[in-house]
C-alpha cells in the first residue's frame, strides 16, 4: 500500500489537514505504519499536482484543509476494488535470510529458525493481548490486528515447515554400491 492511497482513502471520507491525516492513519493502523508528517505533506503536494486533491486557503486556525477531487475519488475507488497482487508485496526479509543461510556453512539454520519462532510466538501473545483490550469502536484496529495474527500464525507454520526441510536436506544421501546398480539393471 502506498501512503498516497491511504491519504486519498481518508480524504474520501471528508476534508482534512495534514496532521489530522497523519493521526487518523496511525490510529486506524495501530501505528503499525508510522508516518512522518513531512511525508504526509510531500504526498499531499503530489496529490494536488496530479489533480487528486485541492487545498483550501489556510483559515483562522492556520490549517490548510485538503479535499479529494473527482479524479482522486476515481483513483481511490480503483485502489479499493483492485486486489493486492502477491508479486507487488514487499520482499520477505525472513525468507531471503533463510535462503541465504542455507548456503552458508557458518550459519546454524536451526538456531535462526528457533529465534524467529520464539519472537513470532511472543508477537502472537502481544497481538492477542491487544485484541482483548480493544473495544467494538476499534474496528479498524481490530482488522489490522487480525491480519497481524493470521500472518504471524502462518509464519510460525512456515518456520515449522522450514525446520523440517532443513532436517531432510541434511540427511546423508545413501548411494547404491556398484554391485547394487548392476543387480538393479538386470
Amino acid at each position: 500500500m502506498s501512503v498516497r492511497n491511504g491519504l486519498l482513502a481518508l480524504l474520501a471520507e471528508r476534508p482534512r489537514y495534514g496532521y489530522e491525516l497523519r493521526g487518523e492513519f496511525e490510529a486506524r493502523t495501530g501505528t503499525t505504519w508510522p508516518l512522518n508528517v513531512g511525508q504526509v505533506y510531500t504526498t499531499l503536494s503530489r496529490l494536488e499536482r496530479d489533480g487528486c486533491v485541492t487545498a483550501s486557503d489556510a483559515g483562522e486556525s492556520g490549517q490548510q484543509y485538503y479535499e479529494i477531487t473527482a479524479e482522486g475519488r476515481a483513483e481511490v475507488t480503483a485502489w479499493f476494488t483492485t486486489p493486492v497482487r502477491r508479486e507487488a508485496r514487499p520482499r520477505d526479509e525472513l525468507a531471503i535470510k533463510l535462503a541465504l543461510a542455507v548456503g552458508n556453512q557458518d550459519v546454524d539454520i536451526a538456531a535462526v529458525v528457533q529465534a524467529q519462532r520464539t519472537d513470532s510466538l511472543r508477537a502472537l501473545q502481544d497481538y492477542t493481548r491487544l485484541k482483548a483490550q480493544a473495544g467494538p469502536e476499534d474496528l479498524a484496529w481490530l482488522l489490522v490486528l487480525d491480519a497481524m495474527v493470521f500472518q504471524t500464525e502462518a509464519e510460525v507454520r512456515w518456520l515449522d515447515h522450514c525446520e523440517s526441510r532443513v532436517v531432510q536436506g541434511r540427511r546423508p544421501v545413501v548411494r547404491p554400491t556398484p554391485v547394487e546398480d548392476v543387480e538393479r539393471a538386470r
